[in-house]
């Protein structure tokens, strides 16, 4: 291994493990995703669901029938 890399590694490795011994000396507060992610995602999953629930059934569109024998071309104008 080229000496650069063993440096990289070397300081690499070494960072990641000051990290972890700073880190287990701090309590663990619960953020912002930790109280209310759930919640959110619940939310916007009945959300999502409410819009597309009256889409499908309020809006009155005609879902995929093809146009084929309903369109008629008009009259040619010079």
């Amino acid at each position: 291994m080229f000496p650069v890399a063993r440096a990289a590694l070397g300081l690499t490795a070494r960072g990641i493990r000051h990290t972890t011994v700073r880190q287990a000396h701090r309590k663990y507060e619960p953020d912002f995703h930790d109280k209310y992610g759930n919640l959110v995602l619940l939310g916007g999953a009945v959300v999502f669901s409410a819009i597309w629930g009256y889409v499908f059934t309020q809006a009155g569109i005609e879902w995929g029938l093809s146009p084929v024998g309903r369109v008629t071309p008009k009259e040619w104008r010079e």
